[in-house]
């Protein structure tokens, strides 16, 4: 008879485990909640000494009733996992009916049970179908043949289930309404990028980016229900202490699978997502607007060039700088690798995902370790990746930006010290505006001038750095109408056609890349000044639901509309900085998967650094040589 005080162990009158450990940690079997598993391979001789004749055996539970009364519960025994057939009693070792000339002689073959199985099913009403407490007895029979040194492999489980239907059920009322939000905002973002795009009809790149925008959005939904599922089974199960009420999802089982599909795809597709924010970034249009006359407007005697004579080093400054901030994140990836590994691996959080009620960070190597829920382990590493990346970034914005460098900020602070301005296009008629030209007209000057402007800037002795009279505010978002569209495809034109066919030589090429320059630089300059009356534009403030959104409601029929970006980071959006959280999740889900497939922490941070200097490297040097395309400047001069 094997006794059950109240929900804490079964007195050890019989040793089901045939397996030999400490006492410590054989007694680990019994802590009620502790999900147990042990295997080991014995020598038949050892078995037939601790049992030479068969020894049968009744299981009975042992527990009070609410008067105090002391009763027994009979155990179901099965023969195996899948019999219906119920017994009451089983043996461990039989080495008699092997004997065949008489008992005294040895056993040609011996019975023993291979694997024993003590499932605890913890019903969620009352009366259940499925008893409390079943054992599951697998026999192995091994013929020696006189060899009683021949090894058995035996095993010894316990493991704890309960009906996890409605749990499912859940999970899929969220997928349902969650998706459904997610088809909706693709929707919605398509359509923005439509008439962002000049897009008027539906065709094969509409739905291309349907379907990357409708991925992006899933991999958000399937991640919120990921993490919510394992932070939900963390509260729920190491959160019991006097009462066990919930047990974790079986190994294995359908919700556990169902899991681990979530995450799969998840992952999956905030890779995709990432990719296409990737491919955007590094095919933008870009332009840099120098504003700098030449102090003596006459040119040289015996020039032909009909080209300013103005430095280019200034253009070139901006050019590096807008080179060096396109990977520049709210975060540090080393240092948060670095945190989540002393988190989970030095102080031991990760120890807590075992499936048991223990919550100690470190158990000591005497105690059992229980193997682990792929459920908790995804709720801690994800919870703790999430906690140190949001820390991050709160003290980078918060504190960071405003007591040491901001380097997006000061990019603006840049363009309009070199008197250079930015014209970004990120969709066909919808881009990003930086206006750096210079308050004092000339930024081609010496140290000595340059500190006299900034000191009258200091002292309000000089007009406003803004686009418009009377306004500091330097970055915008706009909308062009499809004519001045046209006209930048125009000039451009002839420099595309040159490229491709090849004529001219080398020589050819830079000429028509230097009048295509300057061509464009005039334009630019003339459209921004409004001297254009049938390519003008008008500066606004966008709606509060327009900015919520980020969607515009008016069109740009007959003048371009800039929008107004009072917090000067707008044109983050090509850069990683302003997609801190589409990096940020997928660093969370790879390290995540990782973790999950190998098992191990240091490793999963070893190749989740090694992607993340992949594909940072990737982005620097692709966006390198479309920035040398797009800006007409050199690539010897992006340092």
């Amino acid at each position: 008879m094997l006794k059950v005080p109240p929900w804490k162990c079964f007195a050890q009158q019989v040793r089901l485990k045939l397996c030999s450990d400490t006492q410590k940690k054989l007694d680990a079997a019994y802590l009620f909640g502790t999900s147990y598993s042990q295997s080991c391979s014995v020598q038949i001789s050892e078995l037939l000494k601790q049992f030479p004749e068969p020894v049968f055996y009744e299981l009975f539970l042992q527990y009070s009733d609410s008067q105090g009364n002391e009763s027994l519960w009979p155990v179901p025994v099965m023969s195996s996992p899948g019999s219906s057939q119920v017994q009451q009693r089983f043996f461990l070792v039989d080495g008699l009916t092997g004997r065949q000339d008489n008992l005294n002689s040895q056993p040609q073959y011996v019975t023993y049970a291979s694997k024993l199985v003590l499932s605890v099913y913890q019903p969620i009403s009352s009366p259940g179908n499925e008893p409390p407490f079943k054992l599951t007895v697998q026999y192995t029979t091994v013929d020696i043949n006189g060899q009683p040194n021949s090894q058995a492999q035996v095993a010894f489980a316990v493991t704890y289930s309960m009906n996890q239907d409605s749990k499912r059920t859940n999970t899929f009322i969220a997928l349902a309404v969650l998706g459904g939000l997610s088809i909706f905002l693709a929707m919605l973002e398509t359509s923005n990028w439509s008439h962002r795009a000049g897009q008027q009809f539906i065709n094969c790149t509409t739905i291309i980016k349907y379907l990357a925008f409708l991925t992006g959005n899933v991999a958000n939904t399937l991640f919120l229900i990921t993490i919510g599922t394992g932070i939900y089974w963390l509260v729920a199960f190491k959160g019991q202490h006097t009462a066990v009420d919930v047990a974790l999802p079986s190994p294995g089982g359908s919700l556990e699978t169902d899991f681990i599909i979530y995450l799969s795809l998840a992952f999956a597709f905030k890779a995709l997502q990432l990719i296409h924010m990737l491919v955007v970034q590094m095919t933008i249009s870009i332009f840099l607007i120098d504003w700098e006359r030449p102090k003596n407007t006459k040119h040289h005697a015996g020039s032909s060039s009909s080209a300013p004579s103005v430095s280019a080093w200034r253009t070139f400054f901006v050019a590096n700088e807008w080179n060096e901030i396109q990977t520049t994140r709210k975060l540090n990836p080393l240092l948060q690798l670095f945190a989540v590994l002393l988190i989970l691996e030095v102080i031991g959080v990760i120890n807590i995902a075992a499936r048991d009620l223990n919550l100690a960070v470190q158990p000591g190597a005497d105690n059992y370790q229980a193997p682990w829920s792929t459920i908790l382990r995804y709720g801690i590493t994800a919870s703790v990746w999430l906690a140190v990346g949001i820390a991050q970034i709160l003290f980078f914005v918060v504190i960071y930006e405003r007591l040491v460098e901001d380097k997006i900020r000061q990019f603006v602070d840049l363009c309009s010290m070199s008197n250079v301005s930015v014209f970004i296009l990120l969709h066909q008629c919808y881009g990003f505006y930086i206006h750096g030209r210079s308050v004092h007209g000339h930024a081609d000057v010496s140290m000595e001038t340059m500190h006299t402007n900034l000191q009258k800037e200091k002292d309000n002795l000089c007009a406003l750095r803004g686009l418009e009279p009377s306004s500091e505010i330097q970055t915008f978002d706009f909308l062009l109408t499809q004519k001045l569209r046209d006209q930048l495809d125009k000039i451009v034109r002839p420099l595309s056609k040159t490229t491709m066919n090849g004529r001219g030589g080398s020589q050819g090429l830079l000429d028509q890349k230097t009048k295509t320059y300057y061509t464009m630089n005039r334009f630019l300059s003339s459209f921004l000044e409004h001297v254009h009356e049938d390519m003008d534009y008008m500066v606004k403030d966008k709606l509060f639901l327009e900015k919520i959104m980020n969607y515009e409601f008016q069109q740009p029929f007959e003048r371009s509309m800039f929008y107004n970006d009072p917090d000067g980071i707008v044109f983050s959006n090509v850069l990683y900085y302003g997609n801190e959280l589409v990096l940020l999740l997928f660093d969370t889900l790879l390290f995540c998967i990782i973790d999950l497939g190998t098992q191990n922490i240091v490793l999963a941070t070893i190749l989740t650094y090694l992607v993340q200097q992949l594909l940072e490297m990737l982005r620097y040097y692709i966006a390198r040589n479309n920035l040398t395309k797009k800006t007409l400047v050199d690539q010897c001069f992006l340092i």
